[in-house]
């Protein structure tokens, strides 16, 4: 495959993978910020269904930041890897600060994001979480993790763009994975983007104000207004 214009395009192509989910009151898209907010927004448009944020923070052990012991997410959920706490001797005072300080960050971008909007209910709802693309799919394990505590029916992971071997481990752990291109050679995700700036914290808040807008003409019955 050649790749993708942008995040939008991305998102259009990916809304077609999906299409059997249009039309449904059960469905939720739920973006992991920044980069999958773009992909979101056009899958939520077309599939007529509710878009959020699902905020996703690793937790660093002291030095090594990017060895995580843990993660938080949206709506209160922790996941602890005991194994790597305890092998590694990390005091109880210790991780309860970590997470005390992640757990601030996520606060204040949800907060952000959202702009006083309340978390769409996830409790036994079909929730596709989306993401600009997969390589080892660190993160979206943790968000998949994160929200099977919150109690949907069923998880599909969607991507526009992703490395087939992570494809393959996440199938393991939601209930459907739609990629909607694994290339060989993968090399990077923004490889296959024409465009892959970084998605801003203002676009977040107008993709989803935009989704609010066009979610609530949907429940009034009237035509949505599209943007931004």
């Amino acid at each position: 495959m050649t790749g993708y214009r942008d995040r939008r395009h991305a998102g259009r192509v990916l809304a077609d993978a999906l299409r059997g989910y249009a039309g449904r009151r059960d469905v939720v898209v739920l973006a992991l910020p920044r980069g999958g907010v773009p992909v979101a927004y056009e899958v939520a448009t077309r599939l007529g269904a509710p878009l959020d944020v699902f905020v996703v923070r690793k937790l660093g052990i002291p030095g090594d930041e990017e060895f995580a012991m843990g993660a938080i997410a949206s709506g209160g959920v922790l996941v602890l890897n005991r194994e790597v706490i305890e092998g590694l001797g990390i005091p109880k005072p210790t991780v309860e600060a970590v997470i005390a300080r992640e757990q601030a960050e996520l606060s204040r971008r949800e907060q952000r994001y959202r702009g006083g909007r309340p978390p769409l209910e996830v409790t036994g709802k079909i929730c596709t979480l989306v993401d600009d693309g997969l390589a080892t799919g660190s993160t979206m394990r943790a968000a998949v993790a994160g929200l099977r505590q919150r109690g949907p029916r069923r998880i599909v992971v969607a991507v526009p763009i992703a490395a087939s071997s992570t494809c393959r481990e996440l199938s393991a752990e939601a209930d459907e994975i739609v990629c909607a291109a694994t290339p060989e050679p993968f090399v990077a995700v923004g490889r296959w983007y024409a465009n892959f700036e970084q998605t801003t914290d203002e676009e977040v808040r107008a993709l989803l104000e935009a989704a609010a807008r066009e979610q609530a003409g949907r429940e009034q019955g009237s035509a949505p207004v599209q943007g931004p």
